[in-house]
């Protein structure tokens, strides 16, 4: 398949056009401008709110104008993640894109599909001139990825609408009626560092080429997490060892499944061998318990330049917390009909040190909010035994699905109408914006759907072209079946 032959055209000619803007999360300022300016080149109503979300209206098309109000949401921003040898700057750099096969990848970068092919297929229907509607609302949300800003920061009055379709799911053929609620977790070790003891001897370790992924879609595939694997060996050393730790980073956001990470200690001079050789075996056991989820795993330890490091006790709680803490699924959900779903989950996101502290970042999530605080504070409590202080943001509530959902109920009949088989509807544990609607706009009938993306939050990430013209061709039988008023 060429670019020449991505279907349907029009949508993707939206994206390549987005993929040109640099936006990342908290950074969408051209993002903004871009849409003001495409609403006043189509000569639609535009307006943008305080927290610069854009909303552009389309009247309905003629025999169309008593339909109720019909809102289409995606976020403007993007996951910024590269590869380690890939130069590229997201604030400037435009997305390179490139298809193989039947999937459409980026050259080294995340492919901004999340949620860059939702914002496509709204530009697309706002440039269509040959499709039925009833009156339509085009909303892009800003910062979705690391805070939901947007979403958080808009008012119970900037949208009209009576349905709401959310294009930022990632499995065609899935109709999304609910999510999960989330907490973020940050927790600070704060110290003064001091020199190794004489006849310590520095060692830096590194692990790679893991497969990482989204911490609420991926959480249940058994990645392994990068953090949580270094944590292990230095929890194991520390245990017979007198360990100094210098550095530690890994990850990059609070969404994802940290893939790759560096760690700087010291030891002993005469322990370095033994060191050496638990390394080694210990990658060899960790490469042989991930060896369907991640077979690429890259090991590396060498010798490295004498820096000033940890005091002892320090370097103990840092490793201990993060030995201690919960990582990955941790219940299902309890309702038969969707207990096949995981219910409360954790990730460990990112570790990161500077001169005098080191950060740690985590989240949890749960479809029951009683259930995401005990999670929340259970991590809490871990970090604070270790003398972390620890800080958490308000979170978001999760989707509570609507059994009575006019909207389920035509979005159903028209994919059995187009591809001749039921979509699943079912919940994700993923975080929606959804969710934060459902408490603005509590008469606010809603779903998600999109194209299949996967390895989303990553440079792997990539979507299957086809997907695209379904989900088109599925949300134009939709918007033709929308009840009136």
């Amino acid at each position: 398949m060429s670019n020449s032959e991505l279907k349907p055209a029009h949508v993707f000619e939206q994206f390549a056009e987005i993929n040109k803007i640099p936006r990342p999360s908290k950074h969408e300022d051209m993002m903004i401008e871009y849409l003001k300016k495409f609403g006043k080149d189509h000569n639609l109503e535009t307006k943008v709110d305080e927290t610069g979300n854009v909303l552009i209206h389309k009247p309905a098309t003629k025999g169309f104008e008593n339909r109720a109000t019909t809102i289409l949401q995606s976020h403007m921003d993007m996951v910024c993640d590269k590869l380690v040898d890939v130069d590229f700057d997201f604030h400037k750099d435009a997305i390179q894109t490139y298809v193989d096969g039947e999937w459409m990848h980026a050259k080294g970068t995340t492919l901004g599909a999340d949620d860059g092919i939702g914002d496509a297929i709204e530009l697309a229907i706002l440039a269509s001139e040959d499709i039925e509607h009833g009156p339509i609302e085009c909303v892009f949300t800003r910062d979705e990825e690391t805070g939901l800003t947007g979403a958080f920061g808009m008012k119970s009055d900037f949208m009209s609408g009576k349905y709401l379709i959310n294009l930022d799911s990632e499995d065609e053929g899935q109709i999304f009626v609910s999510c999960a609620g989330g907490i973020n977790t940050t927790a600070t070790f704060t110290f003064k560092r001091e020199k190794a003891p004489a006849n310590y001897f520095f060692m830096e370790g590194s692990l790679k080429g893991l497969n990482g992924g989204h911490s609420g879609d991926d959480i249940n595939k058994k990645r392994a997490n990068a953090i949580k694997i270094m944590a292990r060996f230095l929890y194991m050393e520390q245990d017979k060892i007198d360990i100094r730790l210098a550095q530690w980073n890994s990850g990059k956001m609070h969404n994802a499944i940290p893939r790759d990470g560096k760690i700087i200690f010291a030891v002993p001079t005469e322990k370095k061998e033994e060191v050496m050789s638990d390394w080694n075996i210990f990658a060899a056991d960790v490469e042989d318990e991930f060896h369907v989820t991640d077979p690429t795993m890259a090991w590396d330890m060498h010798s490295t330049n004498a820096q000033d490091a940890l005091p002892k006790d320090s370097t103990r709680n840092v490793i201990l917390s993060l030995q201690a803490l919960d990582n990955g699924p941790l219940t299902n959900c309890q309702d038969e009909a969707i207990a096949y779903m995981v219910e409360t989950s954790s990730n460990v996101a990112s570790v990161q040190s500077s001169e005098d502290k080191i950060v740690i970042v985590s989240s949890q999530r749960s479809n029951v909010m009683s259930n995401l605080r005990n999670m929340a504070n259970t991590v809490k409590a871990a970090f604070e035994l270790a003398g972390a202080s620890v800080e958490q943001n308000d979170g978001y509530p999760a989707w509570k699905m609507n059994p009575e959902s006019k909207l389920v109920k035509i979005t159903v009949e028209a994919y059995r109408k187009l591809f001749g088989k039921d979509p699943v509807v079912k919940g994700i544990h993923a975080g929606l914006e959804c969710g934060l609607f459902s408490e603005k706009y509590p008469n606010l009938d809603m779903v998600s759907f999109g194209p299949t993306l996967r390895n989303v939050h990553t440079p792997d990430e990539c979507l299957f072209i086809p997907t695209v013209q379904m989900v088109w061709d599925h949300l134009l039988e939709i918007l033709k079946n929308i009840p009136q008023e």
